[in-house]
């Protein structure tokens, strides 16, 4: 009986662990809501329509603690090639939205024009109407932010919310307070990780070599009708490309975005490559390049003839970071090869008084991918983050 007993706690101690083990690996196909539901957490779905058409999606974590009424909201907002699944895809210890909602936040992440629970329009359609995809992050900024800023107030009567953004979320986040400086009044703080305003010192080759022929690229996928970067065959190939050699695989996406593979863990690695990289408009990615060839933070450039048409000048105007008043916290890596640390730096003195701290996070294991799914990130960054919080 004894030997029957401890095969039956090995067997139930090995299905617990396959079943664990799955379940991890689930999330790569798993939508946000159903992640969130997968792991306990109460959350909503909330629908807004921007003034131009665009019919954004909200995925709400109601705080683990069963209360709103504590004026701790906090909306999130995701980077380049992603959506709000980046902040939960890794699991409840890893995922920043989980650790945000058992601190007792009123978690909202958002999600941009163009992404897949953002793909929505009141008259256009992303699959026939290529007008659909004219927009940049300058829009998102001016247009899908402040919408969500609002509805999120609404929502919770709040006056006010903490801001976290990763990558282009801190870009967008620029582009709305240098362009709609009354929502400085709105935001109790904002925290930044990697804050992609300026990239003219990019570290990353492969990106730096595709800016620099630019135009000449974007001419012919302008030719050839192809509105998302990157095209849905690619996609396709990648998720074939990612099931038969994952090692391959690791080894494009870590040369091409930023990160360690030992620095990873591999069930994380699987959910997170589940919903990456995403499609993006092909005007957005090329209004980034011109970032990185120009080593400006300004509005998207036509080129001079039609930039004097659309904004009166030969060259478009710069975004005024002196503009935003409200407090920012940037953390940065000097490993990251996409933000860079002297880019950081400029943020951070063009912002003046409202640089409330500028974090270098001096450790050679974050590279751009790993602000999200690092083994370490918690303990680097986002345990000073929810402190910094905790003190507005």
């Amino acid at each position: 009986m004894a030997v029957a007993s401890h095969q039956t706690v090995l067997s139930i101690c090995f299905l617990a662990l396959l079943f664990r083990v799955l379940a991890d690996k689930e999330n790569a196909h798993l939508t946000t809501p159903q992640i969130l539901t997968k792991y306990g957490y109460p959350n909503e779905v909330h629908h807004v329509t921007t003034s131009d058409g665009y019919i954004l999606a909200l995925h709400r974590i109601l705080p683990t603690n069963n209360t709103t009424s504590s004026g701790k909201v906090v909306l999130v907002l995701h980077g380049l090639f992603v959506e709000s699944s980046s902040f939960v895809c890794t699991g409840v210890e890893h995922g920043l939205g989980f650790i945000l909602a058992d601190e007792g936040y009123d978690v909202w992440l958002g999600n941009v024009r163009g992404t897949p629970y953002s793909r929505n329009h009141t008259t256009l359609n992303p699959n026939r109407d290529p007008k659909f995809w004219d927009f940049t992050f300058h829009e998102m900024g001016t247009i899908d932010l402040p919408t969500m800023v609002d509805h999120v107030l609404k929502v919770t009567y709040q006056k006010g919310l903490y801001y976290v953004g990763y990558s282009q979320g801190s870009t967008i986040f620029f582009v709305m307070m240098a362009t709609q400086p009354k929502y400085n009044d709105k935001i109790k703080v904002h925290v930044s990780m990697a804050p992609a305003a300026y990239l003219g010192h990019m570290k990353n080759v492969p990106i730096r070599t595709i800016a620099h022929w630019n135009n000449f690229i974007f001419f012919w996928l302008k030719v050839l009708k192809i509105n998302e970067i990157p095209p849905k065959f690619l996609v396709l190939i990648k998720s074939g490309v990612c099931f038969f050699s994952p090692r391959f695989c690791n080894l494009v996406f870590m040369a091409i975005f930023g990160y360690k593979p030992h620095q990873v863990n591999s069930d994380t690695l699987t959910s997170f490559l589940g919903h990456f990289p995403l499609p993006i408009s092909r005007k957005q990615t090329q209004h980034f390049l011109q970032s990185v060839k120009s080593g400006y933070f300004r509005r998207y450039d036509y080129g001079k003839k039609k930039n004097e048409e659309v904004y009166g000048f030969l060259t478009p105007p710069a975004y005024d970071l002196s503009l935003v008043t409200v407090k920012c916290h940037l953390f940065y890596s000097r490993d990251d090869l996409a933000v860079s640390e002297v880019d950081a730096v400029r943020v951070c003195k063009e912002l003046g008084n409202a640089c409330g701290s500028n974090n270098l996070v001096n450790d050679t294991t974050v590279k751009h991918l790993d602000w999200l799914i690092g083994i370490r990130i918690k303990e680097l960054v986002y345990s000073k983050l929810l402190n910094i919080m905790a003190g507005y």
